[in-house]
């Protein structure tokens, strides 16, 4: 649009959208202040379906921008029409060659159509990804940037493209996630169609989290409880750019590997070591191979060379370029090798590497094995390449897009639990922002939760009673709703084994409390529970994601050593198991120095339930801390021993 100009470089222009001839399918808006606002309003009132707002000043800039951004929104939503942005670089579709995006990457790297689609709300690092994978010879077919998302999302984007049956992987940036459950359900059909999900989610640090409010306008959802979505869905979080590209070949390979058993063939003794190294340090194994295979490996090698895993060729692939294709025959049967790495770090002149590169070529064709090979010269590659094998210009880029393809399948291949119905199970009607101990573990009781033996106490002589009742040794710990924290304040007194001490407690419990003006419901007296060792359970219901459960080592020092692992729900036990070994005391689940092995099982079957009560409970739970639950020997449970639930505000 022009009102100024009958034509703009020899196209026909019209002073306004009313003037066009016919209505437009999409708008591009790129003009300043007020315009934007007149813009859209026009082009609703015409029926156009879709605009893309390429003016910024709007939420990133502050309150008022974040008005004039709700404004338009509203304006286009009650005339169902969308809009991308604003603040956004564009859309480009080069299936069809719309491009309706800004940036000066198109020109610099020629577009080609391919399996990849980019999906980002930053748009310069959707055209550093485009550009990147593009430098690699792999085609995109959609780049897309949101911008600020005052209405389409990253998530509506990435299900919209995830239908697309060319689609064989799909690249995230995201600021925020204001649409978890659109991203789950784009994520679910991604895992349907076995297309890889991979997510650059910035805002991990504090600082991050203050550049993505200046940058986009985002709200930046809590990291950990990011990653454990991400993670339930089966999406890869990528670090950087550079993991991205890395790892893109690798997924769009016809052969998916079938496990993480790497074997390692190089003509370097160095290079041997140094993958070995690596390997064990990203944790892919390095299996010992078949005596059969190494039977075939002895005739096939040079008699001063090694038939153990990894495979040195030595430099007698110089004088006999077939070794390697008489290697990777004896491989070819070995049903422990998922994984090749071919290191080539000395393959110049005097190689024949058009035979080596047609022989690594016909084994990964005939066996569906994963191969990658690395090599220090573009040249030493290039046979290889041109055969459509994947490459790296060395050993440890080309095992950290390994571990990372193996990791992100098997994490796909993860089932997620059928969604139970938790039974609705609100809190009682009150007023304070916590209950008190005695009302959390009554409440958690009712709910199916195991919790100690315990008694409300009024005065000494049912503290004393209660104590008998349990029997010694018992724990006394003050009452009241508006006490959460009582150990700081010297109110709860372990191993009492007297009627002297009980009632001493007790009354200490109830001085203590006058004294900090906080109302008293009593004492409670508890049994003291033994067992193998004190775990901690937190759960909040998280505004976006729903219940989100920690779990992790527990005790009084849950803060000053903080060794946890965070899951959204819905999860199941054995979810909850699988997370547990990220844990630094995770090598003490199962018996160390003559201990038993801890009931690890019973605390995860807890961390269920404890999910299924946040929600049940109608959104009145805002949080719970179980802090220690006592697990016992294998097979003997674990017992919740303290317990703070704290009610969500109106």
């Amino acid at each position: 649009m022009n009102p100024a100009r009958a034509s703009v470089q020899g196209l026909a222009c019209y002073e306004s959208v009313a003037a066009l001839p016919e209505t437009p399918e999409l708008a591009v808006v790129a003009v300043a202040g007020e315009g934007v606002a007149r813009a859209v309003r026009e082009c609703a009132a015409r029926g156009v379906r879709t605009a893309v707002i390429l003016s910024s000043g709007f939420a990133e800039t502050g309150a008022r921008g974040a008005r004039e951004q709700q404004e338009i929104a509203q304006l286009a939503a009650r005339a169902g029409m969308r809009l991308v942005g604003p603040n956004t670089q564009g859309v480009a579709n080069f299936s069809i060659g719309a491009v309706a995006n800004f940036s000066t990457m198109f020109i610099q790297s020629a577009p080609q159509d391919g399996p990849v689609a980019i999906v980002s709300q930053s748009g310069a690092t959707s055209a550093a990804l485009y550009s990147f994978l593009r430098e690699r010879g792999i085609g995109v077919r959609y780049v897309i940037a949101t911008g600020n998302e005052a209405d389409l999302t990253v998530p509506e984007f990435a299900l919209a493209v995830a239908h697309d049956p060319a689609i064989r992987l799909i690249v995230l940036y995201m600021e925020s996630i204001r649409d978890p459950a659109m991203l789950a359900g784009a994520a679910a059909l991604a895992r349907q169609r076995r297309i890889p999900v991979i997510a650059l989610k910035a805002g991990r640090s504090a600082s991050g989290v203050v550049a993505a409010r200046s940058h986009t306008g985002a709200l930046v959802n809590e990291d950990g409880v990011v990653d454990a979505f991400l993670r339930h869905h089966g999406i890869w979080r990528a670090t950087d750019v550079e993991s991205v590209v890395r790892s893109a070949e690798l997924y769009l390979n016809a052969h998916r590997p079938r496990g993480r058993n790497l074997v390692v063939v190089s003509n370097s003794g160095a290079s041997c070591v140094m993958s070995a190294d690596s390997a064990d340090e990203l944790g892919l194994p390095l299996p010992a191979l078949a005596p059969q295979t190494r039977e075939q490996l002895s005739q096939a090698l040079a008699s001063f060379a090694t038939c153990d895993n990894p495979i040195d060729l030595t430099a007698a692939l110089l004088g006999d370029s077939g070794i390697l294709g008489r290697v990777l025959d004896a491989l070819s049967g070995d049903a422990a090798a998922d994984l090749l790495l071919i290191s080539l770090p000395v393959a110049g002149e005097g190689y024949d590497l058009e035979r080596i590169a047609s022989d690594t070529a016909a084994f990964a064709s005939a066996t569906g094995k994963t191969v990658v090979v690395s090599a220090t010269l573009a040249s030493i590659l290039a046979p290889f390449r041109d055969r459509g094998l994947v490459t790296f210009t060395s050993e440890r880029p080309a095992l950290l897009a390994l571990d990372q393809l193996t990791r992100h399948l098997a994490l796909m291949d993860g089932l997620l639990p059928p969604v139970q119905d938790a039974p609705s199970r609100p809190l009682p009607a009150g007023s304070a922002p916590f209950l008190s101990e005695a009302e959390s573990l009554a409440f958690l009781s009712a709910a199916g939760i195991p919790v100690v033996g315990h008694r409300l106490c009024r005065d000494a002589d049912e503290a004393v009673a209660a104590w008998r009742a349990l029997g010694a040794p018992v724990a006394v710990k003050a009452c009241s709703a508006g006490l959460p924290h009582k150990s700081e304040h010297g109110l709860v007194h372990l191993n009492l084994a007297s009627e002297a001490e009980v009632r001493q407690a007790h009354d200490a419990c109830l001085r203590g409390m006058e004294r900090m003006g906080v109302p008293a419901q009593g004492t409670i007296v508890a049994r003291m529970e033994r067992g193998c060792r004190e775990f901690a359970i937190g759960a909040r219901l998280d505004p976006l994601f729903g219940a989100v459960v920690m779990i992790g080592d527990g005790g009084k020092y849950v803060e000053a050593m903080p060794d946890f692992c965070v899951l959204v729900s819905p999860f199941d036990a054995a979810q909850a198991r699988a997370a547990l070994q990220s844990l630094r005391v995770a090598p003490l689940f199962g018996g160390v120095r003559g201990d038993p092995p801890i009931d690890v099982e019973a605390v995860c079957e807890l961390a269920a339930k404890v999910a299924r009560v946040v929600t049940g409970s109608g959104g009145t739970v805002a949080s719970l801390d179980l802090n220690p639950v006592m697990a016992g020997p294998k097979g003997q449970g674990a017992i919740v021993l303290d317990a703070l639930i704290e009610r969500s505000r109106p």
